[in-house]
């Protein structure tokens, strides 16, 4: 009885459901079972003939990813370099005395660090197989530090794997939302993504303008004196560059550490460039302007110029780079610094230690350029003159295209003639472009022929190519 009460119960239930819903169903089984039999089917599909694959690739013809694209743009044309990069660099197949990549103290085709290296590929392999939390920290990676933070005279130092991370990750770490950050105009591109990240409140300043700065401090005590409580809360900063990448000038570092103390700023400086070039010692720019490594919260840097190997580091007191052991993201999740480049930076810093000779010998050669310079009287460089990077201007100013295009064709002109000196590229994310230039770096390496010859060589492309 009750298998037959239940079964009229469900018929009566059926007779209630729309006939429309019943049809849907219907429709919704038949092209499900459709669907699977079509997928067999292609699943064995015969393989086309090569006639027919011709014919269709004839048939093809695809949209252009970019309208009516300059053929005479430099990334359409780039040039090649077929040797390492040290005195002298095969561009195009020519042999150029190289002015165009940061290698200061002439250390990439050094016989004593490619050993050293080598060495190292043997002992720990290529990678370092992970981040330094995970796996990823070799005895060489400590080993490293403690040379660092005994070389800058500083108590701890912390190694990133790159240098452009380095500058971004450590301005991040410690600038939050809501902090007040007084930041030279002309700063590096990593300080920029690092301000980014930060999301402070940021205030800039003119360029190397202490004064301007002052103002701007001035102006901010006067609106923290309305609102004490507030102001209280808020942790300052000012980040500058020792020398800077965009400009080659030195920051008045005296003028802007009596600003810090005065204002209570905390001061974070980039030194690149000015670690390994300027001091008596290559210490950067507290050994140049004498000032106490205590007086500078932190120092970031770059080894990939001076030192002639991959990464960045940051210096200062332990309880300021601890906290980037947790807090730097380029640190946390990035893969350590290979332990060859680890060990190369290593065997660069027992060099520069051993030879302090070699960064008077960089002094020379940069003054020497830089005085020069000035006797080319259609150029311009206002960069500082014991700076390794040197910007040089056209004298009459000209609107952004024409000197770009002016001075491409200088550079063109030069390493044509067994010069490499090229014009710098930005991104146009940049904060602000800086003016067109040609940049120039000086080593070591050169002697003064050489010097003589880069001289004479540029002030012929320049006229040649102005007069035309």
């Amino acid at each position: 009885m009750s298998t037959k009460f239940i079964f009229i119960e469900s018929m009566d239930i059926l007779s209630t459901i729309p006939q429309y819903h019943i049809l849907i169903g219907a429709f919704l089984v038949f092209w499900l079972i459709w669907f699977i039999g079509k997928r067999r089917h292609n699943r064995y599909n015969r393989v086309p003939t090569e006639e027919e694959v011709a014919k269709k690739l004839a048939e093809w013809n695809p949209e252009p990813l970019i309208n009516n694209p300059q053929t005479s743009h430099p990334s359409l044309n780039p040039r090649y370099v077929t040797s390492r990069a040290g005195k002298i660099i095969i561009v195009n197949g020519k042999d150029c005395l190289n002015l165009g990549t940061h290698n200061y103290l002439g250390l990439v085709e050094n016989n004593e660090i490619e050993k050293t290296a080598i060495a190292a590929v043997r002992k720990y392999g290529v990678g370092s197989c992970g981040p330094r939390g995970f796996y990823g920290t070799v005895d060489v990676h400590l080993e490293l530090e403690e040379r660092l933070a005994n070389y800058t005279d500083t108590e701890e130092a912390v190694v990133y794997s790159y240098g452009f991370s380095t500058i971004a990750s450590a301005i991040a770490a410690y600038c939050k939302r809501k902090d007040l950050v007084f930041v030279d105009e002309k700063v590096n591109f990593a300080i920029q993504k690092g301000l980014d990240a930060s999301k402070a409140n940021i205030k800039y300043f003119k360029h190397n303008d202490a004064n301007d700065l002052h103002d701007l401090l001035k102006k901010q005590a006067i609106i923290d004196e309305k609102n004490y409580k507030k102001a209280s809360k808020i942790k300052r900063f000012l980040i500058v560059e020792g020398i800077y990448m965009n400009t080659g000038k030195i920051c008045p570092l005296p003028d802007l550490v009596a600003l810090c103390q005065k204002y209570k700023l905390r001061i974070f400086i980039d030194e690149s460039i000015s670690f390994g070039t300027i001091g008596a010692h290559g210490k950067g720019i507290t050994e140049y302007f004498n000032i106490p490594r205590d007086n500078i919260d932190m120092i970031m840097g770059s080894l990939e110029w001076a030192v002639g190997s991959i990464g960045g580091f940051c210096v200062g007191t332990s309880f300021v780079i601890e906290h980037q052991r947790l807090s730097g993201l380029g640190y946390c999740f990035s893969a350590s610094l290979p332990p060859l480049l680890t060990t190369a930076a290593i065997t660069s810093l027992d060099i520069m230690k051993n030879n302090p000779q070699m960064f008077e010998v960089l002094k020379e050669n940069c003054i020497a350029i830089h005085n020069g310079l000035q006797d080319i009287h259609c150029l311009e460089c206002s960069s500082f003159s014991e700076s390794p990077v040197k910007h040089v201007y056209l004298k009459d100013k000209l609107d952004r295209s024409t000197e770009e295009k002016l001075l491409s064709k200088i550079s063109e002109k030069c390493i044509e003639n067994n010069l490499a000196i090229i014009t710098p590229v930005y991104l146009e994310a940049e904060k602000e472009l800086p003016r067109p230039s040609l940049r120039l770096c000086i080593s070591t390496l050169l002697n003064k022929t050489d010097i003589d010859f880069v001289l004479n060589m540029l002030k012929k492309c320049a006229e040649e190519i102005l007069s035309l």
